[in-house]
């Protein structure tokens, strides 16, 4: 037999107690996106949800207030492919600089034409007869101003992991990728050539060289190489290698780049965002020779 009263749609879905709803009158929702976040941190310490989470969701509120042109690759610092280029140098800034999508230019560094993947370089290896042209596939304009959420969107729905990013003359201001954007809620995505805090900051290579991470402090990697790092600034001081060897070089070191200091040389191997995530060092004239690092 049926209900000669129904409960109207509202009363069923509100399963909430008197006691709750008076405890949510007395302690309304944050009024903003900081009293969010402070939330976020109570939960945090109350172990409602765990670090990680924290720093995802406060990444997500975050990014709602940024824009591409917060995070992008300013343009200076675009890896760009000539499509006038030979193959072999093409080959080369693939290889050494190990992205995955290039932006192509036709004259001028702002006549972008498409976006070459890296992969399709192999049908060039199989087809010499095709032309570079046919392989690039249309580049994708967004302006500096778009929302980093819009923009997530729009990534998942064209499955464009590569936006160049334009200001408001309509030149080009950068790059931006799906990696960018994600970043900005998980943090910073590890590649080949990231590594753990506890597992070091200076390795030795197989050809008696070593690998020195852009952030190691400067006292560090003097005290391991035996030599005293002093920038040419007396009035100057560093923290790290990287911004040392940057001030040296009087501007933001470009991968395959070198500098000498101290009887040392350093050759950026990998750069991100604008600074040096690697270099390799070797002593002056001697790659490979000489007294090994204190890594300990």
């Amino acid at each position: 037999m049926s209900d000669p009263h129904p409960a109207r749609a509202g009363d069923r879905e509100d399963k909430r107690t008197f006691l709750q709803k008076l405890a949510e009158f007395i302690h309304p929702g944050p009024d903003s996106k900081e009293e969010l976040i402070e939330s976020l941190a109570e939960a945090e310490d109350n172990d409602v949800i765990n670090s990680e989470s924290r720093v995802m969701l406060e990444g997500v509120i975050r990014m709602s207030d940024m824009s591409a042109g917060d995070v992008m690759v300013a343009a200076p610092r675009m890896d760009m492919i000539d499509i006038d280029a030979v193959f072999d140098d093409i080959l080369y800034l693939v290889i050494d600089t190990a992205h995955s999508r290039f932006p192509v230019y036709e004259g001028d560094r702002e006549n972008i034409i498409g976006i070459l993947m890296a992969k399709d370089l192999l049908k060039l290896q199989r087809a010499p007869e095709l032309n570079l042209r046919a392989l690039l596939r249309p580049a994708v304009f967004v302006p500096e101003s778009k929302g980093l959420n819009d923009l997530l969107r729009e990534f998942r729905g064209n499955r464009n992991h590569l936006a160049i990013v334009i200001d408001e003359f309509g030149r080009t201001a950068g790059l931006i990728t799906i990696e960018d954007v994600l970043e900005q809620i998980v943090g910073e995505i590890e590649d080949e050539f990231d590594i753990a805090d506890d597992e070091g900051d200076i390795f030795g290579l197989s050809d008696q060289t070593y690998r020195v991470s852009g952030d190691t402090p400067v006292e560090r990697v003097a005290d391991a190489f035996g030599v005293s790092l002093v920038p040419s600034d007396a009035e100057q001081d560093f923290d790290t290698v990287g911004g040392l060897i940057a001030h040296e070089m009087g501007h933001v070191p470009k991968r395959g780049e070198t500098h000498q200091i101290a009887g040392l040389n350093f050759l950026v191997l990998h750069t991100k965002a604008g600074a040096v995530k690697w270099f390799k060092v070797s002593p002056v004239g001697a790659p490979g020779k000489g007294s090994s690092p204190r890594l300990g």
